[in-house]
């Protein structure tokens, strides 16, 4: 029986207009352009403005554009997991949402809430369906309106994280490329250092957890990026070595958008040089579960059929792994 693939057969993206440039940041917290720069590598993150915008309507319009691309209806589309921990309500999931909003009535779908590793965990969910023969078009979004639980007079965090939405479109191929392989992890314990605290049902809203501050993003920034230095570069060389993969065989590595530290870590680990290693963090920021759909959606025309990628991924959680594909068209 000849072996089914999910394969990548069409990309879309989405970023607001609105810019919110380091030099703007430095009105708001103590801070400044370069300190910025030196630690983080972002220089401009974009932040969705308008009266009830939410994540998704940045979804929907990566999608829009990921079928016209693809030259599909929105009927067609089977099943959309959507990848977020911004939702638009706590129920029903954006997922649905984003199906209605696109006239994608033939689709059934749901949240996956894995924060920065949103994506990743759809994606490997997602390809699930297609290779069982079950599905035939799987779309993947992942995508955060990060500055609805941004503080921005809490310099630690407000520096970092921006809005945006990337989606990819999932095909049956029985062709030599296609999602080949994952590693994925997660470890509770690390929910103290990386987490929103109010707003579940442990701790609902009231007057206290929002005088409080509660329902914004709390980070111990050293702790995080210890666990992600480690982790995200770990599980990549796994991923390498378990499909005998060796530095020069890889076309891309796709890492989370996190801290420019990080990434080249990550790659410094796996031996490859910058030239092949997806980078929009400087313009973006972190858009967490947005951020690998978008550095797919920036780097299309760059990709060829047959490249060998790496994805790779460490959020909040904590959750963290490694996807192999092999790219599928030429754009």
């Amino acid at each position: 029986m000849t072996k089914i693939r999910a394969a990548i057969t069409a990309v879309g993206g989405y970023l607001p207009e609105y810019i919110l440039s380091n030099k703007e940041l430095e009105k708001l917290v103590d801070t400044t352009d370069e300190w910025i720069l030196s630690r983080t590598g972002i220089s401009e993150r974009r932040i969705l403005k308008g009266a009830n915008k939410g994540t998704s309507d940045m979804c929907v319009e990566a999608v829009k554009m990921l079928c016209q691309k693809r030259g599909i209806d929105p009927m067609e589309i089977d099943m959309l997991i959507c990848g977020t921990v911004t939702p638009d309500f706590p129920f029903p999931a954006t997922a649905n949402v984003i199906c209605d909003k696109l006239g994608a009535k033939n689709a059934w779908g749901y949240d996956v809430s894995a924060a920065c590793s949103g994506f990743m965990f759809g994606l490997v969910t997602g390809s699930k369906f297609i290779e069982t023969g079950t599905h035939k078009k799987v779309v993947v979004v992942g995508g955060d309106k990060m500055s609805s639980i941004i503080d921005y007079s809490d310099r630690a965090t407000c520096v970092i994280f921006g809005d945006g939405a990337g989606a990819v479109l999932l095909e049956p191929t029985t062709e030599d490329v296609g999602i080949v392989d994952a590693i994925l992890k997660t470890d509770g314990a690390g929910r103290h250092f990386l987490h929103q605290k109010a707003g579940g049902s442990m701790n609902p809203a009231s007057h206290q957890t929002v005088d409080a501050k509660e329902h914004f993003v709390h980070q111990e920034g050293q702790s995080v990026f210890k666990f992600a230095v480690t982790n995200m570069a770990d599980v990549s060389a796994e991923i390498m070595e378990r499909n005998e993969l060796k530095s020069e065989d890889i076309a891309w590595l796709v890492p989370h958008q996190a801290n420019k530290r990080i990434i080249d870590a990550t790659a410094n680990r796996m031996g490859l040089p910058p030239e092949k290693v997806m980078l929009n963090i400087q313009k973006y920021g972190n858009t967490t579960a947005g951020t690998l759909p978008l550095c797919l959606f920036d780097y299309e025309k760059q990709l060829k059929k047959g490249d060998k990628i790496v994805l790779a991924a460490f959020g909040g959680g904590f959750t963290w792994g490694a996807v192999y594909i092999i790219w599928a068209y030429n754009s």
